[in-house]
């Protein structure tokens, strides 16, 4: 991979309010609790469904505490994509106080 296609990185607290946002994480992780607004594409599924992030602008990927998000940023970077990672996951934003909600109407939270 060249220099290029490596992604940014930054924590969770720096990821701006309107910012398109990719959680890969697994459905059960997805369900527990997401950023309001994120696109949900578990990780396993990134290789049939990128077609579905938009090109042209910045995405932040974000995963429970940034593995796999690394991953998938390296990958949408090496494609084209202007990706950054979101260094601390899901676990950085919960701790950074950012907003947080889930479809079941309970308290979302990071599993």
């Amino acid at each position: 991979m060249t220099e290029q296609a490596r992604p940014q990185q930054v924590p969770a607290a720096e990821v701006p309010a309107d910012a398109l946002l990719v959680d890969v994480r697994e459905p059960d992780e997805w369900t527990a609790g997401h950023a309001p607004g994120a696109v949900h594409i578990p990780l396993g599924q990134l290789g049939a469904r990128y077609t579905e992030i938009p090109q042209g602008g910045r995405v932040y990927v974000i995963c429970r505490a940034g593995s796999r998000s690394a991953q998938a940023a390296h990958a949408l970077a090496g494609a084209g994509w202007d990706v950054v990672n979101v260094s601390d996951g899901m676990n950085g934003w919960a701790a950074a106080g950012r907003p947080m909600t889930n479809e079941s109407g309970t308290t979302p939270y990071v599993a």
